[in-house]
């Protein structure tokens, strides 16, 4: 894999109309009200430097990951990719596939999550029935593992609502390792969350064929045998990698 800014730091797939590269916990996907530098920004100032690029790149912003969450984005260079990519999120043909370390153990092994989500400016919650605020959330899930009070889940997301992975596991009576917002016992050093976007399957904007693309866990992940040769860093301070560095 090529190297991003850091040798630890991988960019899964590149061509004309895609860039797929790992977010580390930490690092915000598009810049907020806080003016801190985004894996967006740091994208885009890659490119125009690996290609002597002048004036601005463009780069499409077609999915986010929470602040606190790792793992694999998938950004469109071009226009026309962005709105392919996108169509195929409204189509459910962009499939996004997560890995959590839980609290406990969900009641059933496999199974699907279906909740009413509802957000007033900041505030995302569970609500019991449908309101003139809330969208329906859905995921399915699996237990990979089970030991020492954690469990390993598999989730596949059907839609795609603010913070649903780590609401909807709360709600099954599992937070995710190191969440406090959403009830977990404990923080985790630097304060990632154990929620990891380890695949997106797609198909290619221009050529059609399906690519799947996967991310190595990161070092430190809460789960035993989880670390490879390939593995990235979990956290964005742990690079220190800093805007105007490149």
């Amino acid at each position: 894999m090529t190297p991003f800014l850091h040798e630890r730091w991988p960019v899964v797939f590149e061509d004309n109309h895609l860039l797929v590269v790992y977010k580390p916990a930490g690092l915000l996907s598009q810049r907020d009200e806080t003016g801190e530098v985004s894996l967006l920004d740091l994208s885009k100032a890659w490119i125009k430097e690996r290609y002597r690029k002048p004036g601005q790149v463009f780069l499409g912003l077609v999915h986010r990951l929470d602040r606190p969450v790792a793992g694999i984005m998938v950004f469109a260079r071009t226009s026309k990719a962005a709105g392919r990519l996108s169509d195929q999120l409204r189509r459910r043909r962009l499939r996004k596939t997560y890995l959590a370390v839980v609290e406990g153990r969900p009641a059933v092994a496999e199974g699907r999550l279906v909740h009413h989500i509802e957000r007033r400016e900041r505030a995302v919650r569970i609500v019991s029935e449908p309101t003139p605020l809330s969208r329906e959330a859905r995921l399915a899930y699996r237990v990979r593992a089970s030991e020492s009070g954690r469990s390993l889940v598999e989730v596949e997301l059907e839609t795609g609502r603010k913070h649903q992975i780590r609401l909807q596991l709360a709600a099954a009576g599992c937070p995710i390792v190191g969440d406090l917002r959403y009830g977990a016992a404990f923080p985790l050093p630097s304060r990632p969350i154990a929620l990891f976007a380890r695949q997106l399957d797609l198909e290619h904007p221009t050529r059609g064929e399906v690519l799947v693309f996967t991310a190595a866990l990161p070092l430190g992940w809460p789960w035993p045998d989880s670390e490879t040769e390939d593995s990235p860093l979990w956290n964005w301070d742990d690079y220190a990698v800093h805007e105007g560095s490149f």
